[in-house]
């Protein structure tokens, strides 16, 4: 293969990486516009045909129509109380696989009308390419500042409960 040959493969290889690391970023802003805004439904998609979400003293779901009722019976009274901030991606690429680690930070409205950190944690993800679009495979949440919802979450490893 010529020199002009290779460099055009990895450039495209690079791309790729870049256009693949932006596509999850946007996965994970809309994870938190879509919540914040009480659209479970658009939420739901973005997870996995058989994508899950274990999100502690919340509840577990697997599959978009699970993961979108689950959402509506336990947030569907406070659309508009809460306010989600997802910062410090971590995302390992491999092929058509990625894992990462969210920070998240909920902060709500109080009394005086000021902003008001209600709790901090992390996400850890299993992502998929699916039809083309980046995708929860499993979203685990964990809950590392104490919260309304109780103490630290536990680590879960998928081995039961």
């Amino acid at each position: 293969m010529s020199e002009g040959g290779a460099q055009a493969i990895e450039l495209a290889a690079r791309l790729r990486r870049v256009e693949d690391l932006l596509d999850i970023q946007q996965l994970f802003v809309d994870y938190g516009r879509y919540l914040d805004a009480g659209d479970f439904a658009a939420y739901s998609r973005l997870f996995a045909r058989d994508g899950e979400v274990l999100l502690g003293p919340m509840g577990r779901a697997t599959g978009p129509e699970a993961i979108e009722a689950l959402m509506t019976k336990v947030l569907a009274g406070q659309v508009g109380a809460t306010y989600h901030l997802v910062t410090s991606p971590v995302v390992a690429l491999e092929g058509d696989t990625a894992t990462a680690e969210v920070m998240w930070t909920v902060v709500a409205r109080d009394a005086a009308d000021q902003p008001h950190v209600t709790m901090m944690g992390r996400h850890i993800d299993r992502l998929v390419r699916e039809d083309g679009r980046w995708r929860f495979q499993r979203r685990e949440g964990r809950i590392d500042i104490p919260s309304a919802y109780g103490g630290p979450a536990k680590a879960d490893d998928g081995e039961g409960e």
